[in-house]
């Protein structure tokens, strides 16, 4: 070819050249999500509220989830679908609520006797196992030629993860881990991170994109927690009341150090750039100590028992930005979906919006759900001396139905955000508005409701203290 060459043919010759790169599709991003075990919206040194002090431990250190959230977004107001695990790791890998999949409570719901004469509601019976036939968002993300894997604790069920879409795992395990003990923490916190990161290592060795979902054991006494981490942690306490709390800052600094192991992986196969590093918990704290101002802890409908860190960092979150955009579990569903630009149909019955809109710096209702109400369904009898309850957030307000009582509480959380003040007397026509609301969600997605029991006598009831659940000791480890 020549200068004198016709122009066309050269413009033909540089659309050939240039085509592959033009035509070569965008990079896919990764995402490492991590569901903490108990984790309270203070058991973190990350201040998850920027406008509340209160929103982070006294004691615990977690330099590694700081640097996390330091370069990605917190969201103050982040609630898990209940304060039970399984219902909330349904949620999780479902996008939709624990009410509508039926799986409320945990196995030991099983247990319960339904005719036991000292209790006035029967509980329903719900499943504790993931129907094969709902899609996951790793069955979802493997269509798109993810690879996907789980390690950690599974807890939804007796089947395996491979048939909920999870090309690799380690089985499913419930609280005792692969080996069933009482205390699979610490070995698996950091086996889980081993394994986390050799899976990860692989696909990037493979340029193949992945969705990698770690989820934590529990741990509160010190024998949870390598003695090390426990000495050092035994000595910033200063009060009787930090005492109680050193097991579980202990176990929470390990899992720590588990997160910066991941996020050095990341850095070392230089994808930390392309991967979006998810974390959050299954639900609040065990007892009030590590949920800082709320009210309640795991196996409640309080605040404490339901209100969650969450914190995303990746390709075009802003760094160090605090959302007051409301959220649950089942929003992470559709938003890992949106950022993977997955072009799959998200299945029917999706409670969840895409968070997409928040993390591109949004603080207003930019949310799209089929709701706008946000409702905890907890029929059951646990860890709340008032007993099986439901509860529906609205703007600042949140209402509270007891169905032993037949009660209707009302808080402004704005206000109150230790459910210290209860505003139902002083404000009727929103309690009935909201009420209705909840019984109106209920009936759409066929919520299993508890029933009069018939067997009730008021003289075997059981005092309100007898009915909370214990709390494990802080056992010290071994010397």
């Amino acid at each position: 070819m020549n200068r004198k060459s016709s122009p066309f043919l050269w413009l033909a010759f540089f659309i050939l050249v240039r085509q592959p790169l033009c035509a070569e599709p965008s990079r896919k991003p990764n995402f490492l999500v991590i569901m903490g075990e108990a984790q309270g919206w203070a058991s973190a040194s990350v201040q998850m509220d920027d406008q509340n002090p209160g929103s982070k431990g006294r004691i615990v250190r977690t330099p590694n989830l700081e640097k996390i959230a330091a370069a990605g977004m917190r969201f103050a107001e982040f609630y898990a679908a209940s304060p039970r695990c399984t219902p909330t790791r349904a949620a999780l890998f479902t996008g939709k609520s624990p009410t509508a999949l039926h799986m409320t409570f945990v196995n030991e719901g099983r247990k319960d006797d339904p005719n036991d004469a000292g209790r006035k509601v029967i509980p329903p019976h719900c499943t504790t196992e993931l129907p094969e036939s709902e899609l996951t968002i790793a069955g979802l993300l493997k269509k798109e030629g993810y690879a996907t894997a789980h390690f950690g604790k599974w807890h939804v069920g007796r089947a395996n993860p491979a048939k909920h879409g999870f090309d690799e795992n380690d089985g499913p395990n419930n609280n005792g881990g692969p080996e069933d003990v009482e205390n699979p923490n610490p070995k698996q916190v950091f086996k889980t991170a081993e394994s986390g990161m050799d899976f990860m290592a692989r696909q990037a060795k493979a340029n193949k994109p992945f969705f990698l979902q770690i989820s934590h054991y529990a741990g509160r006494g010190g024998t949870d927690a390598r003695p090390e981490t426990y000495a050092e942690v035994r000595k910033r306490v200063t009060s009787d009341r930090d005492s109680r709390m050193v097991g579980p800052a202990a176990v929470n600094e390990d899992m720590d150090a588990t997160l910066g192991m991941l996020v050095a992986k990341l850095d070392e196969l230089g994808i930390a750039g392309n991967t979006y590093f998810i974390y959050t918990a299954d639900h609040g704290a065990q007892g009030h100590n590590d949920n800082g101002p709320l009210a309640g802890g795991k196996g409640t409908v309080r605040e404490g028992g339901v209100r969650v860190p969450l914190i995303m960092r990746g390709p075009g979150i802003s760094a160090g930005a605090c959302s007051h955009v409301r959220a649950s579990t089942v929003d992470l569903f559709p938003t890992i979906a949106a950022l993977a630009q997955s072009k799959e149909v998200l299945p029917r019955g999706i409670e969840g919006g895409s968070l997409v809109p928040a993390l591109k710096g949004g603080n207003g209702p930019v949310v799209s759900r089929l709701r706008e109400e946000f409702v905890v369904h907890f029929p059951h009898y646990d860890k709340d001396a008032q007993g099986p309850a439901s509860t529906l957030l609205l703007g600042r307000h949140k209402l509270v139905r007891s169905y032993e009582t037949g009660e209707l509480r009302l808080y402004d959380l704005a206000a109150d955000i230790g459910e210290t003040r209860d505003l139902a007397k002083e404000q009727a026509p929103l309690v009935a508005d909201l009420d209705r609301r909840l019984g109106e969600y209920l009936k759409a997605v066929g919520a299993q409701m508890p029933s009069e029991n018939p067997s009730y006598d008021p003289a075997k009831a059981r005092p309100f203290e007898e009915r909370k659940g214990g709390r494990k000791k802080n056992q010290e480890p071994a010397k």
